[in-house]
């Protein structure tokens, strides 16, 4: 079988568990772990708390120092209320193109992970090649943390790290960070025509809401012309709205979500602390009119951002694999980049795909990519080979 048959043939298995962030990953991880117990390849796990989902951790070659991560997450965005010509949880392929929720965020670069564990077994390696898969990255990087946890106790410090996120196959070497807010408005229940006595949680949350809308618009217009970054500056969303039970009462609670994406030097604490504020005394002042309103506002995800390294090795590295001689390039998505980098590790991404097809129906990596995604691990694979 060629390397991209191999690639295709695991792609297309990956894409046939949905890993939606919603449910669990085992189903796909046991697989994996099949897979490698098949080639003789030791892994081992670190699961979330209730041990529904579990990260994954393997390596091929001798245990010291020196060695590369392959890093990339298993679980996908929904495909809910998606307009896909094909079923997305079946690889597709159309016109030099594979279909598929995940082929390119980010389960390609996963199978090309895969497919060159025999080859580097073969090669008979002097450097290690660490495969490290994650779990819950799209709903805020919340399963790298232990992950890179594992890889600080239990494993001689790697090189670098490749995180194979879609980049185009280029080394990218910086990216915004993440925070996620919940806001819970709780009102008190009335009649709408007696406003007088209740208040309105999806009015309150409105008011909270516009003051966000404002913020966003004054982060868009201080965008540092400079910035490398697109959109310049921080950006800020409100993702989910969810409030209110008839047309007629007044909503007994309102939730929002919002997320604030912040490039490396900008400090997000001090820009949402004017809101967070005003939250604050817009809980006192509700529950002055009844004692069940109130606001909470919680983070409950943060990614840092992700950014150039001096004389990095990874994007030495990366660079050379991929045969990259570009201008440095950054991307405004988060991802688990900067979580790898604040622990110590020279990080690049570099994987797959392009980010314009990522979370879209009819989602799709072109193999020409993939092609280019076996030459950067042939190259791996020499290296891990070397006594260099």
């Amino acid at each position: 079988m060629s390397d991209l048959a191999s690639t295709r043939d695991i792609l297309q298995t990956l894409v046939g568990f949905d890993t939606t962030s919603r449910h669990s990953n085992l189903a796909l991880i046991e697989w994996v772990e099949a897979y490698l117990d098949g080639h003789g390849v030791p892994h081992r796990r670190a699961p979330n708390a209730d041990g529904s989902k579990t990260n994954l951790l393997a390596t091929i070659g001798p245990a010291i120092e020196g060695g590369a991560v392959l890093s990339g997450h298993t679980d996908v965005v929904p495909v809910d209320g998606q307009a896909w010509t094909s079923d997305p949880w079946i690889t597709v392929e159309r016109d030099g193109k594979l279909y598929g929720r995940g082929t390119c965020d980010m389960k390609g670069f996963l199978a090309l992970a895969l497919a060159t564990v025999p080859h580097l077994i073969a090669a008979r390696p002097q450097k290690p090649v660490h495969l490290a898969f994650s779990y819950d990255e799209e709903i805020g990087c919340l399963g790298a943390p232990l992950l890179i946890e594992l890889i600080r106790r239990e494993l001689p410090k790697p090189a670098f790290v490749v995180v194979g996120e879609p980049t185009d196959m280029v080394a990218v070497n910086g990216h915004k960070g993440i925070n996620y807010y919940n806001v819970i408005v709780s009102g008190h229940e009335a009649h709408s025509s007696q406003t007088h006595l209740g208040v309105s949680a999806n009015v309150e949350a409105v008011r909270l809401m516009a003051s966000l809308v404002a913020l966003a618009d004054r982060l868009e217009r201080d965008g540092d012309p400079a910035s490398p970054f697109m959109p310049r500056g921080a950006t800020l969303t409100i993702g989910t709205i969810n409030g209110g039970t008839a047309g007629n009462i007044l909503a007994r609670e309102c939730k929002f979500v919002f997320d604030l994406r912040c490039p490396p030097g900008i400090d997000p604490e001090a820009i949402i602390a004017p809101f967070i504020a005003e939250a604050a005394a817009l809980d006192t002042a509700l529950k002055a009119r009844s004692p069940d309103a109130g606001v909470v506002v919680k983070g409950y995800a943060a990614t840092p951002p992700f950014g150039p390294e001096p004389d990095g090795l990874a994007e030495t590295f990366a660079r050379r694999f991929a045969g990259d001689n570009g201008p440095p390039r950054v991307v405004s998505y988060g991802a688990e980049a900067g979580q790898f980098q604040e622990a110590g590790f020279s990080t690049i991404l570099c994987g797959p795909g392009s980010i314009e097809q990522a979370h879209q129906p009819d989602e799709y990596v072109e193999i020409s990519q993939l092609e280019r995604g076996q030459a950067f691990m042939r190259r791996l694979v020499e290296w891990a080979a070397s006594a260099e």
